[in-house]
């Protein structure tokens, strides 16, 4: 088994989370649980895997180009296609009313930078992609300007961030509309070109990360929710540093402290699972499953989470258009026998495997080697 199977595993457990979070309030309404949020407790682990991996992928590459040439090989052609999807069969289950009916919404779903822009996404799990997309424009400026060891600080002031944009922001100072999506869209795809061709590459990275950071306090949605998943994200950094005795551990301690804090005060804190004891508690289940998962990465009991992993994005992209879509053809489960609801839950599941492993072999995996091919030959 790979070295790197539990980190596997634990987005297989994300996925599951997530898959939950959403199919039981239609389907097995009875299971949901409420003293946690499952959907954020699965969020919070991707943001781990990713704070702990992207950038040691990056450094452990050294090339800039190469990398950015793999994310977009990793994360394009499937989002590209639940959104044809998704468009596809809009005629059906319309589009979510979120999603700008103008030029924006096509500016911001081309750089997956839609939530951070106000808007909604095509399909309602794609709001992480653009903390992800945030993170990614981060790690590379820090590491082209050779800051990107001290993950721990970095973690620190985004949680401390959080809570004082809590304290003091109502909303977004910028509203979302067509011109900052498509400003936005220039300035990615413009330095985009420059990360990878290796011309002005300096400057790119400057302007993209202050773009990013800009994007991620003056127009998110939530400003202090966009801040502590930054600080989440880092903090999965600084225990890759610890463990490789390039930091200490006790930034990841005072990170976690400040991020629970962070909804405690907020102006704009009307979710239920931002309470101080569900927010406290998923936050603390997701810590503790990254840490046991960390401490039994050589135990060879992570197999099919292992699977699930490598098809948790298609898992995570497609499950939220096809319950749609399952929900639409059996009608509302919520009031039926629980053994009903067991069967169809069953078979809801069944058919995401099945259609997620599908996708990631027909489209994720043939992309990827396209985009390692494109690497090599750059190289």
């Amino acid at each position: 088994m790979s070295r790197l199977a539990w980190l596997d595993a634990l987005r297989g457990i994300g996925a599951v989370a997530v898959v939950a979070e959403h199919m039981l309030p239609w389907v097995i309404p009875s299971l949901r649980p409420y003293w946690f949020n499952l959907g954020m407790y699965g969020v919070l682990v991707f943001f781990l895997v990713s704070g702990y991996i992207i950038p040691t992928s990056l450094e452990r590459r050294g090339d800039v180009g190469g990398f950015w040439i793999g994310r977009v090989f990793r994360l394009y052609p499937l989002y590209l296609t639940v959104i044809a999807l998704v468009m596809a069969t809009s005629w059906w289950m319309p589009i979510r009313r979120e999603v700008p009916r103008d030029s924006s919404s096509i500016a911001a779903h081309a750089t997956m930078l839609h939530d951070v822009l106000g808007t909604g996404a095509a399909v309602d799990t794609m709001w992480t992609l653009a903390y992800e997309m945030v993170f990614y424009l981060l790690v590379t400026t820090l590491f082209v300007i050779g800051v990107h060891r001290r993950s721990g600080p970095i973690a620190i002031g985004f949680g401390a961030a959080a809570v004082v944009s809590g304290l003091l922001m109502a909303a977004a100072p910028i509203a979302p509309g067509p011109w900052p999506s498509w400003l936005a869209f220039a300035i990615f795809f413009a330095g985009l070109a420059c990360l990878i061709s290796g011309r002005l590459r300096t400057v790119a990275a400057y302007v993209m990360g202050a773009g990013a950071l800009a994007l991620l306090v003056l127009s998110s949605r939530v400003p202090w929710f966009g801040l502590a998943i930054l600080a989440v994200m880092f903090a999965g950094t600084a225990i890759q540093r610890w463990e490789r005795r390039e930091g200490p551990l006790w930034p990841v301690a005072v990170t976690a402290v400040l991020v629970a804090l962070a909804p405690a005060w907020a102006i704009h804190a009307g979710w239920w699972w931002v309470r101080p004891g569900v927010w406290i508690t998923t936050l603390v289940l997701a810590g503790a499953t990254f840490a046991l998962a960390m401490a039994l990465r050589s135990r060879e009991t992570f197999r099919f989470l292992a699977w699930l992993g490598m098809i948790s994005y298609s898992l995570y992209l497609l499950h939220h258009p096809l319950l749609r879509y399952f929900v639409g053809l059996t009608g509302d489960l919520r009031r039926s026998p629980l053994v009903i609801q067991a069967l169809m839950g069953t078979l809801f599941v069944g058919l995401v495997l099945v259609a997620s492993w599908l996708t990631y072999r027909f489209v994720e995996i043939p992309m990827q080697r396209l985009g390692r091919h494109l690497a090599t030959r750059r190289t």
